[in-house]
């Protein structure tokens, strides 16, 4: 292990949708590849989530983090797309290790921020990252123009439509208006937000008014 924010990072990451895939053979090339370049490594961080998952990627948390406080100079994984879900999200990373002058290489594509053309690249990413964006929102769009030309609702279900709603909110409103439960409790009891619950009680409130 290495002290005082020297050495490398290794980074692996598989899918929990495939059993095959184990994190060790990764890891494998990647000790390898330190050696060959001389490095000590820091730390390995290991993920078993999907790349969008960025929830359940502890792992990579703790490399950002660690990353933020110059634990080590470099990051390394096997395969670009282990670490990163879009160009955005390599080219944000990127930009943000490069404010932290933290270098970035990727042994399967060669890829290393360290080195001139390894910072032209970036740069390229860049224009790239803009054109993903572009092209997700232009796909968006056409998707719920489509969508709406089908009828179909745009937009979060209402929580109304949940399963098993329909049963339980008479119940709750039962124990809110006997005074067995308070508001949090009925909002934590239905898996709502608070101010989605006040909204809820006004809209039956009203209701009530009206076909009294």
């Amino acid at each position: 292990m290495s002290r005082g924010g020297t050495g490398v990072a290794l980074y692996a990451r598989v899918s929990t949708t495939d059993r095959d895939q184990d994190p060790e053979t990764q890891l494998l090339a990647l000790r390898d590849f330190a050696q060959q370049q001389g490095w000590v490594v820091h730390r390995e961080y290991v993920d078993h989530a999907s790349a969008n998952d960025l929830a359940h990627r502890t792992a990579w948390r703790a490399l950002l983090d660690d990353g933020a406080r110059r634990r080590f100079q470099t990051v390394a994984v096997f395969k670009l797309d282990r670490a990163f879900r879009s160009v955005k999200h390599l080219h944000d990373t990127l930009a943000v290790w490069e404010v932290q002058g933290l270098g970035f290489v990727s042994a399967r594509e060669g890829f290393d921020t360290r080195t001139a053309l390894g910072r032209l690249l970036m740069n390229l990413l860049a224009s790239l990252a803009e054109f993903e964006l572009e092209v997700l929102s232009e796909r968006t769009r056409a998707g719920m123009e489509r969508a709406r030309r089908q009828g179909h609702h745009i937009g979060r279900p209402p929580v109304t439509s949940r399963p098993g709603f329909g049963d339980r909110w008479p119940v709750v409103q039962g124990d809110l208006a006997a005074g067995r439960i308070s508001r949090s409790a009925a909002a934590r009891r239905l898996d709502i937000g608070y101010a989605t619950l006040l909204r809820l009680l006004a809209d039956a409130r009203a209701a009530r008014e009206v076909s009294a």
